[in-house]
């Protein structure tokens, strides 16, 4: 992993035999136990096991967080190991950290539910971080100091800050080509834009604020046919509804902050990955564990590392993210529902309403998590989560009207919080992209983003409904 040859002590060796040992074993607790556990309660024990309290943690229940910048080593043996990275180590917080380890573990257990195969995950400070290091090790040259022409796909419609990162830090200052996909659901649009010099295939979905979708399993199997990666931002879905990795994906990104992690407390992302994924890039370790690769080389010294108080913080959010979802979707369909036959609502993005264009591809695959093993369901059940976005009748300035009258609901850019937040992308998430990147992603003046929280829907309705009321006093 270090690409440098070591000569292993027979003190290093020791170790080495030590942590292998302690990885067959956690490894076999996977295989046998995690495995057979039910989303919720991955999602609420993840790895941290009665035996690690007990053992090393004095029978710490929640996960201690490590406030601590380092690790101390037994000998000379010990810290040759761990720097070379023969054995588990958090030498140093902006690699690794047993409360970030954690966080990690359980978020590749939640991504990989389902898939037959194995997910790794490596924590990032915020979600733009996610992206930043999900994308950079493709977009390398593959020949040292042969300048290479590069470039990738991407979906026009998505996040603002992803938007800025691909066109500006990417297109304009490094010469690397984003190619923007108008209509994700048109394969063809995808397969004309492929080239011997692209190097993955990037989608959001659902995406953020237009609720964008695509089939995965199909832009999926064309990336994989070019020995292309696809990258998933999977950050409105969460796991709960909507795992790519199981249906082709090689990479997704969370932006961790959001939905899984509804409290609003700080950010934190995270890149989890099929291990074994599909690229071009001839680098073995690349291909084997892309998370491992990228906490333990790249991010080890570009620095976007998570803080463990974070990490634990994201965790105690994670462990009720299937019925927070649930709940959270369910009264966002019963709002988009209420806001569809309202006289001044021009139309209404959301998912899970059948006259949406998205809507039965969106039905193939966004699924509430176990809902066929839940005593409320027992069948497999539809949820399109809680983020939808709407026009205003009247223009912007009936819009920013409408968005200053409301008293419940947080006029803010955050999303998937627990209380409901809503924003005016033009003005705030997508402003910096301006008028024609605006036109690209069909961000029009008066569409406003609404993330429904926990509250219940009725009081939702009721801000909306005199919000709009109260547009034409002045």
């Amino acid at each position: 992993m270090t690409g440098q040859d070591v000569q292993i002590t027979e003190g290093m060796q020791r170790y080495v035999d030590l942590n292998n040992a302690y990885l067959a074993r956690r490894s076999a607790y996977i295989r046998d136990v995690v495995k057979k556990w039910r989303f919720d309660t991955i999602a609420v024990h993840g790895l941290y096991s009665v035996q690690d309290a007990v053992e090393d943690y004095q029978g710490a229940i929640i996960e201690p967080a490590f406030l601590s910048s380092s690790q101390a080593y037994r000998d000379s043996d010990e810290m040759a190991a761990a720097l070379a990275y023969l054995i588990p180590t958090w030498c140093y917080s902006r690699i690794a950290n047993p409360s970030t380890y954690y966080y990690e573990w359980t978020l590749a257990l939640l991504e990989g539910y389902g898939f037959a195969g194995e997910t790794s995950c490596c924590s990032t400070s915020s979600g733009m971080a996610a992206i930043m290091t999900a994308v950079q090790p493709f977009l390398m040259h593959k020949r040292h100091n042969v300048y290479e022409p590069r470039n990738f796909l991407a979906t026009a419609q998505c996040y603002g800050g992803t938007f800025q990162q691909f066109n500006v830090r990417l297109q304009q200052e490094r010469d690397i080509e984003c190619r923007w996909i108008e209509d994700p659901t048109d394969l063809d649009a995808w397969a004309a834009r492929i080239d011997k010099n692209t190097r993955f295939l990037y989608g959001e979905l659902p995406s953020n604020p237009q609720q964008g979708f695509f089939d995965i399993a199909a832009v999926a199997d064309l990336a994989h046919a070019h020995d292309l990666p696809l990258i998933v931002d999977s950050t409105v879905a969460t796991p709960a509804l909507l795992r790519p990795i199981c249906h082709g994906a090689d990479v997704v990104v969370q932006s961790v902050t959001k939905t899984l992690s509804s409290s609003g407390f700080g950010i934190c992302g995270a890149v989890i990955a099929r291990k074994g994924l599909t690229t071009s890039i001839p680098i073995p370790e690349l291909r084997n564990d892309f998370a491992l690769y990228i906490k333990y080389l790249p991010n080890r010294d570009y620095g976007p590392n998570l803080h463990p108080m974070q990490a634990v913080l994201a965790l105690n959010d994670m462990r009720t993210l299937r019925s927070k979802v649930d709940m959270m979707s369910r009264s966002t369909q019963k709002v988009a529902e209420w806001l569809s036959h309202h006289p001044r609502i021009e139309n209404v993005a959301y998912l899970g309403l059948p006259d949406h264009p998205l809507h039965e591809l969106a039905s193939k695959y966004m699924w509430l998590v176990d809902a066929e093993h839940d005593d409320m369901y027992g069948k497999p059940v539809n949820r399109y989560g809680h983020l939808m976005s709407f026009c205003v009748k009247g223009g912007a300035g009936k819009a920013r009207r409408f968005f200053d009258g409301l008293q419940r609901i947080w006029r803010a850019t955050d999303l998937g919080r627990i209380k409901s937040v809503a924003t005016i992308p033009a003005i705030s998430t997508h402003q910096q992209q301006g008028e024609e990147g605006r036109k690209l992603a069909n961000i029009p003046p008066n569409l406003v983003r609404l993330c429904v929280g926990a509250e219940h829907p009725d009081d939702v309705i009721a801000d909306l409904d005199q919000a709009l009321a109260g547009m034409d006093r002045k």
